[in-house]
């Protein structure tokens, strides 16, 4: 007996402790837990709650809205619902609920939710849906209302390669298509497609960009496609992202973030041209061109399921991949020439240029932030720096490590040759496997090798994955 109020003790302070709301209900509907970050939640006190009925403490709710209730009574759990109740204060609470049956020796004694307040998180991103209406709104001032900050002028290149990717782009901008433009970050992927909307037929439409990873994915299919009146209760008509696109450009970042059924529904849309608000019976047409970004090679997405194979084909018809800096080593120097340009009249400064160390050790460096990298360095150094150029003395701190590592690796091992071209050719392998996280064929195209050879290297090495 005494181990079993222990195991309770334990288990309940367990509960307690975690940063979400958990509410347990026995089969008759009676709170048997109740946590304090439930009660924080629902404006109400963990004395108010405990032992009663929870109809009587949430009134609002009915057998069939109240999650906890219809779980008793099917006895089948419920994942990531939006629960919209008022409490016995009359207090409006939101929240996204997992409501779990408790079986014990094959008999339901209750049910358990655990919720998360989202309250905060819908009204953002409402403010956000107004904030794009505005934008699209025209001025009464002004009959166009620009959307964007750059054109393909604004992406510089003297790679050759790179150039021909722009004028494709250039070339294929007047297309209605979807685009699929992948790169690693930092290599410019948004200011690439904002190029693409400024040199299309939609220029002076609305240009909207959203990063998928940055909403809760219970609220990103909202924000895309819009809410009708009485979806959930106190949900109003409300246009998403695509609506407010309309005869535009409806920029999606980190597509391979949004969930999978998602993925579905944006699918449809794109075949179609047209959708319906959640909770809406309307179809409502659109004429909104997408253009998705992603940081990682759309086919490994496709492999570890990240991305719908049937979306990436849809996608793929129009598909552009931005160069890292690594691989447009002319442009190293050219791009920081232009920073420098840029924070001497920002900063009301006259720095000349880069010394001959920094040339060297720039161009020696593998730049993993890309284009976003080199800038933020070269705005480290334009502020802190005192004379003419640029010097090794101006740069970051850990950007300064990271190049001594590289430049001094080769007296790691004294100076055998074999034993420091064996270990740089460790690392490199390393790096590349951790790039393409562990994807073997892609790691052999970063390092210009076939994959059986590869394949040899990581087993002679015995190296494994992505370490």
């Amino acid at each position: 007996m005494q181990g079993m109020n222990m195991t309770k003790e334990v288990l309940a302070a367990i509960l307690k402790s975690i940063d979400e709301g958990i509410h347990v209900v026995n089969i008759e509907g009676i709170t048997t837990f109740y946590n304090e970050v439930a009660a924080k939640h629902d404006g109400l006190e963990v004395e108010e709650v405990i032992g009663k009925p929870l109809l009587e403490i949430f009134p609002s709710l009915d057998e069939k809205t109240s999650t906890l209730l219809k779980v008793i009574k099917t006895k089948k759990p419920i994942y990531n619902q939006t629960q919209s109740y008022v409490n016995m204060h009359g207090k409006r609470i939101e929240t996204i609920n997992t409501t779990l049956p408790i079986i014990v020796d094959g008999k339901m004694i209750g049910a358990v939710e655990i919720a998360k307040d989202y309250s905060r998180l819908k009204l953002l991103s409402e403010r956000l849906l107004d904030l794009q209406k505005e934008i699209k709104r025209p001025s009464e001032k002004k009959q166009e209302r620009k959307n964007v900050k750059f054109t393909f002028e604004n992406l510089l290149t003297k790679n050759p390669e790179f150039q021909k990717v722009k004028d494709e782009a250039l070339k294929l901008a007047s297309s209605d298509s979807p685009i699929l433009v992948y790169g690693e970050s930092g290599t410019g992927k948004e200011l690439f497609v904002q190029g693409i909307h400024h040199a299309s037929r939609r220029a002076k439409g609305p240009f909207i960009a959203q990063n998928c990873a940055a909403i809760p994915e219970t609220l990103l299919e909202s924000v895309l496609f819009g809410t009708a009146k009485g979806s959930y209760t106190g949900a109003v008509d409300r246009p998403g992202l695509f609506e407010l696109a309309d005869g535009g450009t409806l920029f999606l970042d980190e597509l391979h973030t949004m969930p999978i059924e998602l993925q579905a529904k944006l699918l449809r849309v794109l075949e179609e041209g047209s959708l319906r608000r959640i909770g809406g019976a309307n179809t409502i047409h659109v004429n909104t061109r997408v253009i998705a970004a992603m940081n990682i090679h759309p086919r490994l997405a496709v492999e570890k399921e990240k991305l719908r194979p049937d979306l990436f084909y849809r996608l793929n018809v129009l598909a552009f991949e931005l160069l890292p800096l690594r691989e447009r080593k002319e442009d190293i120097i050219y791009l920081t020439e232009h920073f420098i340009d840029y924070y001497n009249d920002m900063l009301n400064k006259a720095v000349k240029g880069v010394d001959e160390e920094v040339i060297k050790l720039f161009s020696s460096y593998h730049w993993p932030g890309n284009v976003r990298e080199l800038k933020h360095a070269v705005e480290y150094m334009m502020n802190i720096c005192e004379g003419d150029d640029l010097a090794y003395d101006d740069l970051p701190a850990m950007l300064k490590q990271q190049m001594n590592k590289l430049n001094n690796h080769s007296f790691e091992k004294g100076y055998s040759l074999r034993e420091n071209v064996k270990q740089l050719e460790m690392d490199l392998i390393k790096r590349a496997m951790k790039h393409a996280a562990g994807n073997i064929k892609q790691a052999a195209r970063l390092l210009g090798i076939p994959r059986q050879t590869l394949q040899y290297k990581l087993q002679k090495y015995s190296l494994t994955g992505a370490e």
